[in-house]
């Protein structure tokens, strides 16, 4: 055997069909039955393929973590060669906002689809099955054992085995053990693209809320800066928050430490303080004999109406036409900042992405090689590099995934 690739998801589909598609032979060990499980649940099962970000370096500013790292292989297999690929393989695609790139059927399952098809029309062998351990002899691999102590001998290995994030598609993390067994240093793990928890007990009476088209900037507190900011869509659970601009703003937050990033969120933020307010004042009016918690419903989500009232400090039984002007005020400037603390992330098993892995020094970024252990090969998120949400995660799995594979 030629080759053998631990790893059944974007990237090791990927470097396998690759090696195959040149003559090698490769055969794909992945745990599940299934191949490519956590690319049949990202974006909500439509799966953003990559991002059409037209410039390399504008590429490599959205991995925070080790960008000029991947300089060799975001040149040699880019977004276009990743949106070629998936069209060739009869995945039409599309562009969104933010340049987010997904497919037209808005079905993830194409995609895996496409790298399965990929790798079977290649030659690809399928073994279901767990390794456990590298065979290593006179500082080479030389093959791996599974689980069932049976023992595979190949030239060459490739893990892709993932990070941590996400163990119910099989990320475990084993791929780090046996990189560590090769002698490979691996940087300290910590979750990205996840969930935040919040001080705020409020959060726990709006669980369940989700809110669209709301504002949210992250304040460095330390800093006095802002890290992250866009508009979109949140979501309230009984830890704090989280949704789409949520998972984006933790990549923004490096050293997390208690209370020094703060959410201030706009719930309008299409209108001035002054439309606001002159909006709050017709509603005012038109509900003059009702109650202030009755009024504020043709503003506000029914959930956020009593944490609103609560944290204004008003009476929310009050009739409307017995608001003043500072109550007013007060409401206005409130809607256009909550604000929330954030204590921690939540647990790595809920991250989309681990940040973290293996040390890139020891990997030779013009092959994807070990430098420490002839004949092995790494490719995606079990390597230490993450990027912002948006397709350049799935990006950096293809990308690294191509290199291995052209490289063997």
């Amino acid at each position: 055997m030629d080759l053998i690739v631990i790893g059944g998801g974007a990237a090791g589909l990927m470097a396998a069909g690759t090696a195959a598609q040149k003559g090698f032979k490769v055969t794909l060990f992945e745990r599940n039955e299934k191949l490519a499980r956590k690319v049949a649940i990202t974006g909500k099962g439509r799966c953003n393929v990559t991002n059409n970000c037209p410039l390399l370096n504008d590429l490599i500013a959205n991995v925070p973590v080790n960008g000029r790292f991947l300089y060799g292989a975001f040149s040699r297999f880019n977004t276009d060669d990743t949106i070629d690929f998936f069209e060739t393989m009869g995945v039409p695609l599309k562009i969104e906002r933010g340049n987010r790139v997904f497919p037209v059927s808005d079905r993830a399952l194409d995609v895996v689809d496409a790298l399965n098809k990929f790798i079977t029309v290649n030659g690809v062998k399928r073994k279901t099955a767990r390794v456990t351990e590298l065979i290593i002899e006179d500082g080479a691999v030389k093959g791996c054992r599974t689980e069932d102590g049976a023992e595979h001998f190949a030239d060459n290995v490739l893990i892709a085995t993932g990070g941590k994030s996400y163990p119910v598609t099989g990320s475990t993390g084993d791929g780090y053990k046996l990189a560590q067994q090769a002698g490979h240093t691996i940087t300290p793990l910590k979750p990205s693209l996840v969930p935040l928890e919040c001080h705020e007990g409020w959060c726990t009476d709006a669980q369940g809320l989700s809110l669209r088209n709301v504002e949210i900037q992250v304040e460095d507190t330390k800093t006095f800066k802002t890290v992250y900011k866009d508009m979109g869509e949140m979501l309230f659970t009984h830890f704090g928050v989280s949704g789409p601009m949520i998972l984006s703003a933790s990549s923004h937050m490096r050293n997390m430490e208690r209370g020094r990033y703060v959410i201030h969120i706009d719930f309008k933020p299409a209108l001035t303080h002054e439309q606001l307010d002159k909006r709050l004042q017709r509603d005012l009016l038109e509900c003059s004999n009702k109650n202030l918690f009755n009024t504020l419903s043709l503003m506000l989500p029914r959930k956020m109406i009593p944490i609103v009232v609560k944290l204004s400090g008003l009476n929310g039984n009050i009739k409307s036409n017995q608001v003043t002007k500072d109550m007013r005020e007060t409401l206005v400037y409130l809607l256009k900042d909550i604000r929330l603390t954030v204590t921690d992330f939540r647990p790595i098993e809920e991250a989309i992405v681990t940040s973290g892995g293996v040390s890139v020094s020891e990997i030779d970024p013009k092959t994807m090689k070990s430098k420490l252990c002839e004949g092995l090969y790494f490719a995606g998120e079990v390597i230490d590099v993450d990027a912002y949400t948006g397709g350049f995660n799935l990006q950096i799995a293809f990308s690294t995934g191509r290199l291995a594979g052209n490289s063997v």
